[in-house]
């Protein structure tokens, strides 16, 4: 009979591939994952379970790792408001190295892709792709290509650059992956940023 004793640590992801890319970004670095990631399938869910979780038993730690999409300060008061309502006080800003609040539970936050930018886990994946990549460029020069007529995906610069990250990912070995081009080596888990994160988390899961 499995085991359904609730885990002491918990990172909320709102899909699928966030959960596949944490995953990954441990496994490359050979990094012992201490805490399990529950993915809510979408950004409303996750905010709206936060309360639920925050009072599972025996829970010690809960991260929250969300997009920023368009407005940074719009979706840090979105996560403000979810924690106020239970009497947790989130900083006045997300910390550049990933937000960390100490107590019961102990609380950590990050906004997808660095913490101070708009975007998405795409622009995490973005910052990964090495800067020798010769790929890169011909997906970028792709989706450049496409008249604005023919564009499908809304023009402003946080839906090309997911467009362009999708056209590179297509290219992969196992296409439209992310967490398993992280898997075969195509990304880089050693720039600063990928680092930051794996040592929020490390942090955080301590």
């Amino acid at each position: 009979m499995p085991n359904s004793t609730p885990s002491p640590n918990v990172l909320l992801v709102e899909g699928t591939s966030d959960y596949h890319v944490v995953k990954h970004i441990y496994r490359r670095q050979d990094q012992t994952q201490n805490f399990k990631i529950t993915n809510k399938e979408s950004v409303n869910t996750l905010l709206e379970s936060i309360s639920a979780e925050t009072k599972t038993p025996g829970l010690e730690t809960l991260g929250i790792l969300i997009d920023a999409d368009d407005d940074l300060s719009s979706r840090w008061q979105e996560i403000t408001s979810a924690f106020q309502s239970i009497g947790i006080d989130v900083p006045a800003n997300p910390d550049p190295s990933g937000t960390i609040i100490e107590g019961k539970p102990r609380i950590g936050i990050w906004v997808m892709p660095d913490n101070k930018s708009v975007g998405e886990l795409e622009g995490f994946i973005n910052i990964m792709i090495p800067s020798s990549d010769q790929v890169w460029p011909l997906s970028e020069g792709y989706i450049d290509s496409i008249p604005n007529e023919e564009r499908k995906f809304a023009d402003n610069d946080r839906k090309i650059l997911k467009a362009k990250v999708h056209a590179w990912l297509a290219a992969r070995k196992f296409p439209g992956l992310m967490g398993v081009a992280i898997r075969e080596g195509d990304l880089n888990v050693d720039g600063q940023v990928c680092k930051d994160f794996v040592n929020w988390l490390q942090r955080l899961f301590r």
